[in-house]
Formats: C-alpha cells, sequence, structure tokens
C-alpha cells in the first residue's frame, strides 16, 4: 500500500472524524466525497467575499495550454473557455482563512492520512465560467508540488452545485496506487497524462453540491470536462500535508505553511524559516 493512506495499525491512539467505512473507501478510490463541511451562513460569506476577490485580483485567462485541448473542446468552445483563478485566497478574505483552517476539514484530513499533525499548504480557485467553462486534462497533482512521498491531500471546496453538465470533477479510482507517473510536460502546455492511455470517460464522476468538499490523494489521476451549464462552477483546491513530507519542487516550495491540526514536528534537516519570502528594504542612500 503506498505511503500516506491509512490502515488500522497506523490508526491507533488517533481520535477520528470520519468512519472507518469512509476511510476504506478512501484507501480503495484514492477520493472521498464528504457532504456539507460548510454550513449555510458560512458558505454565503466564503462565496460573497470569492466573487469580490475575483472581480478585483483574479485571473480570468487561466485556462490550461495545450494540444491536450483538441480531444476536450469542440473548436467554438476552444476560442471562449474560460478560466478563473488566483492563490492563497487566506490574504484576501477572513472568511477564506476561516474556511481553509476549519477544525472539521482538518481533522478529515487528518484521518485519511493516519496523522496527528496537518500542516497547510497552499489554497487556489479554479472557477469555471457559465457556457464556456475551460476543461482539465488527465492528471496527477504532482507535477506542481512534487513531494517525496503520498502524505498529501487535496481538499476541493464547492462553491457551488457541480454536475456532469456543468464540469464535475472526475477520478480514475483507485489511480494513486500506480504512484508517481510521468507526465507530457513543456513551454507550450500544462502538464497532461498521455490522453489515449488516460481517458476521460474511463474516469468517475463526483458531483457535489455546494457545501461539500472533495478529498483526493496527491497522486490520484484526474480531470473535468467543459462547462456547459448556465451557471459557475466554482471550487477552491486546498492543498494539506504531514509536515513530515518533504516537498522537492514546484508551488509554494520552500514556503512553510499553517498547523492546522496538532503541533510542527522537529525534523533534522528542515528549517522552518517563516520570513524566507521576505527581503528588507534597500537602505536609502545619503
Amino acid at each position: 500500500m503506498s505511503k500516506g493512506v491509512t490502515t488500522n495499525d497506523d490508526r491507533r491512539g488517533l481520535t477520528t472524524m470520519l468512519t472507518q467505512a469512509q476511510i476504506d473507501f478512501f484507501n480503495e478510490n484514492g477520493f472521498l466525497r464528504l457532504e456539507q463541511v460548510y454550513p449555510p451562513d458560512e458558505l454565503q460569506a466564503m462565496s460573497e467575499d470569492l466573487n469580490y476577490i475575483m472581480h478585483t485580483f483574479a485571473n480570468w485567462d487561466a485556462a490550461w495550454k495545450g494540444p491536450w485541448r483538441k480531444e476536450y473542446l469542440k473548436e467554438e468552445e476552444d476560442q471562449k473557455a474560460t478560466l478563473v483563478a488566483i492563490h492563497e485566497l487566506q490574504h484576501y478574505s477572513a472568511a477564506w482563512a476561516r474556511a481553509v483552517t476549519k477544525p472539521q476539514l482538518a481533522d478529515a484530513v487528518a484521518d485519511v492520512l493516519g496523522t496527528d499533525v496537518v500542516e497547510l499548504h497552499h489554497c487556489t480557485l479554479h472557477a469555471k465560467a457559465p457556457d464556456a467553462g475551460a476543461p482539465f486534462p488527465m492528471h496527477q497533482d504532482l507535477p506542481f508540488y512534487p513531494h517525496e512521498d503520498g502524505r498529501y491531500i487535496d481538499a476541493l471546496i464547492h462553491l457551488d452545485n457541480a454536475d456532469e453538465e456543468s464540469g464535475c470533477i472526475k477520478f480514475l479510482a483507485g489511480s494513486y496506487k500506480l504512484g508517481k507517473l510521468q507526465h507530457i510536460t513543456g513551454a507550450d502546455t500544462a502538464p497532461h497524462l498521455p490522453t489515449d492511455k488516460f481517458r476521460l470517460q474511463d474516469a468517475v464522476s463526483v458531483p457535489a453540491q455546494a457545501g461539500d468538499v472533495v478529498l483526493f490523494h496527491l497522486w490520484t489521476v484526474h480531470g473535468s470536462s467543459v462547462n456547459n451549464s448556465g451557471r459557475w462552477r466554482r471550487l477552491v483546491r486546498v492543498g494539506f500535508r504531514d509536515p513530515r513530507n518533504r516537498q522537492e519542487g514546484g508551488q509554494a516550495m520552500g514556503r512553510p505553511g499553517l498547523i492546522v491540526k496538532g503541533k510542527r514536528p522537529k525534523i533534522d534537516g528542515v528549517e522552518v524559516n517563516v520570513y524566507g519570502n521576505w527581503t528588507p528594504p534597500v537602505a536609502a542612500a545619503k
């Protein structure tokens, strides 16, 4: 079994948020939907703040590029496919600072990781616009923030109902057991897996309601189709890890994250440099 998934022996002494049936489902499939993690009042504040962030700060030209698009998009869709993205919502909104550090979510992540400590790694909005929301090719999230092992969980917070028509998330069940896969990369394409070997039509759709969260393993192969509905499909991906799982490159490399459950362990050779992204101003010449 891949490192980072939970066994009964791993769980002794830990307080659980999820049922054993939920943990077993995750261990078999590499994903799990949690229903109504965010109640209506929290969700409304998150949604309102997200709309403000999208229209004030976000990138509206974030659709992934590459030759894979011809397999996912008709010509007329390709011309207008739109994705809105922005990183680290907690820096723009108190509602989102609370959302990404929600104790119940951290507890659920700890359950599937089988750990007593969880670190927030990053947070990214992926919003598919109505009628022309851009698709995602089949891929692992591994190329974007590679880590030494599999003790890493992505959580998709749903702000809107997501279904087949609006381009809900799809997973290849159990694919995380394949381990780290080689992706097609390059200057003119987003990382993706070969379209003839990893097909969206073979994946399991996971529709979700606003307020739901879908957890999945860093190595689980996933993708999604075009949003052909007249509705937004806004979701926010939040990455969580066991801080003992060392990052090898990519997004947020070298930046320590907030500990959202437990206490950070002391790890030989790892410096917790909370000022790593800050440099003092140059003194003015006199």
